[in-house]
């Protein structure tokens, strides 16, 4: 069967892939959505049942679209699918689901993507699937005896899901504190440990937040980018340690009752896990916030970087012209990650390829 060819294949309808599908929408140029999951927005509705996002309705908007809430409510998971879906829906963004790429090279000077049944061509590839890769957990968690129970953060859904008994989160970024307090307060002696990531100086569901957030949204927006040495910095603390504490604080986990401790986990001893200081913990439970790792294994060019992420200037791969990349942690700066953030990077991206297309724009009706 010959592949369909089409001038931008974009791969992931997240919000950055569906932000990007709407600046191309816009400037009339043609392109296909490819997703892997049977509806737009199910990423979101599989996290964790209790899960809000962190920053306000009104900073959670896409391009053309605001997020249908109050402005200063913090939508759950399932009003952040609902609102992906509406948003491709009525956009008619042309969103192809239940289509799992596989593989992505260069043939004959146009990209070439495998999918299943489904082969394309394209003259630009954006990836758009995702801050997250694949969950890492340590080899070491493999020695644990099998009767504790072992999640991931990505398979933590809630308290029901834990065996009776302590439970120790393994890193103590957003989600650990997060998942932590949940913990402690359903009754579960808990233990948070891995390295301090600091935390914002606010109570997010405070009065005081009107004022507060759009200072931090500047921040986080303007300060804290990749045309900044502070950004720069950041971007690898983010990239490999994990963001601060967000709405959970360490008030809160001392007055839920969780032992913090900033030692690591660094092995097991009779199937139970052991810190850095060699203190072994009795436990249940072991949820491992410990993160992501990129996985673009799927993507057969020469664009990965020795840190194990994508070598980008915003979104544009220098090294294989025509391939982007958009939704990337601290791609642009801190909020390239967060849904509000997402549209800035997108246009970059759509402007970029618009710029060097081989065609005509088709006339938007």
């Amino acid at each position: 069967m010959s592949a369909r060819h089409l001038e931008t294949v974009i791969i992931g309808a997240g919000q950055a892939g569906l932000a990007t599908g709407y600046h191309l929408s816009r400037q009339g140029r043609q392109f296909v959505i490819l997703d892997a999951q049977r509806r737009v927005g199910d990423n979101w509705r599989r996290h964790w049942e209790t899960m809000r996002l962190y920053s306000p309705a009104r900073y959670d908007g896409l391009p053309g679209m605001p997020f249908p809430a109050p402005d200063w409510a913090y939508p759950t998971k399932d009003e952040v699918g609902d609102f992906l879906e509406e948003y491709a829906s009525r956009f008619q963004l042309g969103v192809q689901s239940g289509v799992t790429v596989q593989r992505v090279t260069k043939q004959d000077g146009h990209f070439l993507i495998e999918a299943g049944e489904h082969t394309f061509t394209a003259d630009n590839v954006v990836v758009a699937s995702g801050t997250f890769g694949k969950p890492y957990t340590p080899v070491f968690s493999q020695e644990l005896d099998p009767a504790i129970v072992q999640l991931h953060s990505s398979q933590y859904k809630g308290v029901s899901q834990l065996a009776e008994g302590p439970v120790l989160v393994v890193g103590a970024s957003h989600s650990g504190g997060d998942i932590a307090f949940e913990a402690a307060k359903a009754g579960h002696p808990t233990v948070l440990c891995g390295r301090d990531t600091g935390q914002v100086p606010f109570k997010l569901d405070s009065p005081q937040i009107r004022l507060m957030f759009p200072v931090l949204w500047f921040v986080w927006d303007k300060v804290l980018t990749m045309s900044t040495p502070m950004g720069r910095k950041m971007r690898e603390d983010v990239r490999h340690h994990g963001g601060p504490l967000l709405r959970v604080k360490k008030a809160d986990l001392a007055t839920a009752g969780v032992e913090r401790v900033t030692d690591r986990v660094t092995g097991v001893q009779k199937g139970q896990p052991v810190l850095g200081d060699d203190r072994q913990l009795d436990v249940a439970n072991v949820v491992w916030c410990t993160g992501f790792r990129q996985n673009f294994s799927w993507i057969d060019l020469p664009v990965m970087g020795e840190d194990g992420w994508p070598v980008e200037e915003r979104g544009v791969v220098p090294s294989a012209p025509g391939l982007y990349f958009t939704g990337l942690s601290f791609q642009r700066g801190f909020t390239s990650m967060l849904i509000g953030g997402a549209g800035k990077d997108a246009e970059h991206v759509a402007n970029h390829i618009v710029a060097n297309a081989k065609t005509a724009p088709v006339p938007v009706s």
